[in-house]
């Protein structure tokens, strides 16, 4: 044991009175004196298990593994519930709530005596708001993920969460029946873990142990496989080890840690959500990223894993293969190899023992499953601080093309009109969304890859170029342009376009462009009037006054640095 006091001693080691009150009410729900008495690190499990987050719903039976591997090492853990964002249920959208999330982290963790925290998340943003408010405290930290759920099978193929878009088109052009539709729903949600491609939440999942936050083979391993549970048991070893060693999350995310994770991400084909995530993250713990770093080091790599939605396979799959620390090998002389991680070693021991069990899953530098990957950042007159595209999901012939705008002024002007059998819309025209940006929806939604009018889809048209300061889903695909920064709802660029302009997409040059004159740009801004949003309480009006830009990353200003585990404590 360290020579260095265990913090979970200022509430548990006291004398007299203030003693007293800590200990004995921790001590009816069964728990020793011994275990008080200052030689055992007090292990907090930050646990989002929740039946409304499906995902996580399986996170009781992976504590219990956890907290065995905590016992075995001489720990004392203890768990506790913070705010849980189910993506496919909480409303308006789960990214709204991202930023209350980690603040409930931050001041849980570093209001309680504990030493050291394992953050249990797995749902798309339960990952990065525990990341970000534990960063805040900077104590030993380690996460483990809920795994992918097992592939789907419905009528003899492989499905998941990629195939709602397929299914959404089939049923919308008669191809599937509604009680078809139902089948498939049961088929592909056949087991406990989230999403099954390389969705959000396993990006998450990717980024975790990609900067060096989570054992390798976090990212992959089934959440149905008792591999996992094994996993979890490990780390319940090694956060008592990190607590002794006093490896804090701040020695782990460095600047070569964040590199490391766009490189992997673009390996990966990753979710674009992971932008806004990773330069939260970075700005907690204070290091500088900004959309240029995603644009540099995405460039650097191919597609190494054939994984859905920018490949062909699962993350199940890949894990098969000989998950991500075998792509990590594939790229190993492009990352920072010398990066710390929480075994205490390095990313290069990590990797070191990793094969490639089949190449149809997990190319290489030289053979890559796809050239270009990761993720591109544009910029022009329509997005003065960035957009960003993921081309390894796009329509090659779309990357560079020039068309008319058809503008949707918010998210239900495009459902009364996107199905009307006179909208003026053809294989060439440019969908743009406004009203869909941080401020704008609130929230941010998922809502960037929208989907295309019937007439188009009997046609055999799947794609179309698609814009908007929105999000989109880690499982969803298509030459959809996201995150454009400043948002149309506070007079950003996007505010300004009109049904008819010309718009020029150019992912080559990274470039995105409203073709007007300046003079005429000047004049649309100085006729723009912001829309009045009807929140005038709570958080969400909090969201609004403090929330931030996309390339930004969606956080609040005030939260923004790391600001210490310490709080003066009420003594009784």
């Amino acid at each position: 044991m360290s020579e260095k006091k265990l913090r979970s001693q200022e509430w548990y080691g006291r004398k007299g009175k203030d003693g007293f009150i800590y200990r004995s009410w921790m001590k009816n729900q069964g728990f020793p004196h011994h275990l008080f008495e200052g030689d055992k690190p007090v292990i907090g499990i930050c646990n989002t298990w929740s039946e409304l987050t499906p995902c996580n719903a399986h996170f009781r039976d992976l504590a219990a593994a956890l907290k065995r591997g905590i016992w075995e090492a001489g720990g004392f853990p203890l768990e506790f519930p913070v705010m849980s964002l189910g993506e496919c249920s909480i409303k308006p959208t789960a990214m709204l709530f991202r930023n209350l999330a980690s603040m409930d982290v931050e001041e849980s963790i570093r209001a309680n005596p504990m030493d050291g925290v394992v953050l249990m998340c797995g749902c798309d943003k339960t990952t990065p708001s525990l990341v970000m408010g534990a960063a805040s405290v900077d104590l030993p930290t380690l996460v483990i993920s809920g795994g992918p759920m097992l592939v789907g099978r419905f009528k003899g193929k492989k499905i998941g969460t990629s195939d709602v878009w397929r299914f959404a088109e089939d049923f919308k052009t008669g191809k599937l029946s509604q009680e078809d539709f139902i089948k498939a729903e049961a088929a592909m949600s056949r087991s406990v873990g989230h999403c099954a491609p390389m969705g959000t939440a396993s990006t998450m999942a990717a980024m975790v142990e990609a900067l060096g936050l989570a054992l390798p083979d976090n990212a992959t391993i089934p959440a149905a496989d008792s591999r996992r549970k094994v996993l979890a048991h490990m780390a319940g070893i090694r956060i008592v080890e990190m607590v002794k060693e006093d490896l804090k999350m701040s020695k782990i995310l460095t600047r070569k840690a964040f590199e490391n994770a766009i490189m992997v991400n673009a390996a990966l084909g990753g979710s674009t959500n992971f932008i806004l995530h990773l330069t939260a993250i970075a700005k907690r713990i204070g290091v500088d990223i900004d959309l240029s770093d995603f644009d540099k080091f995405s460039s650097l790599i191919p597609l190494i894993a054939n994984v859905q939605p920018s490949g062909e396979h699962w993350v199940e799959d890949l894990f098969y293969a000989g998950g991500l620390p075998a792509v990590m090998k594939e790229i190993a002389s492009k990352i920072h190899t010398d990066a710390l991680t929480i075994t205490g070693k390095s990313i290069a021991e990590n990797i070191s023992e990793a094969e490639c069990y089949d190449r149809n899953l997990i190319g290489t530098l030289e053979i890559p499953i796809k050239p270009d990957s990761g993720i591109a950042v544009l910029k022009g007159n329509l997005c003065p601080n960035g957009a960003v595209i993921k081309p390894s999901a796009a329509s090659p012939h779309l990357l560079k093309h020039t068309g008319r705008a058809l503008v949707f002024e918010n998210i239900d002007e495009y459902k009364a009109q996107i199905d009307d059998p006179n909208l003026d819309i053809d294989e060439n025209t440019v969908m743009v969304m406004k009203n869909v940006g941080p401020k704008g929806y609130p929230g941010m939604p998922e809502v960037g890859n929208m989907g295309l009018p019937a007439k188009l889809l009997e046609k055999g048209i799947k794609d179309l170029v698609r814009i908007s300061d929105g999000r989109m889903s880690g499982t969803g695909y298509g030459t959809v342009v996201l995150h454009v920064s400043p948002e149309s709802a506070i007079g950003g660029p996007l505010a300004f376009v009109q049904n008819g302009d010309m718009i020029e997409l150019d992912v080559p040059n990274r470039t995105l462009n409203l073709l007007i004159s300046d003079e005429e740009m000047e004049k649309r801004k100085a006729a723009f009037v912001p829309t009045k949003l009807p929140y005038e309480r709570g958080y969400v009006n909090l969201f609004l006054d403090k929330v931030n830009q996309a390339h930004e990353g969606v956080d609040f200003d005030f939260l923004q640095g790391s600001s210490g585990s310490e709080v003066k404590r009420d003594s009784h």
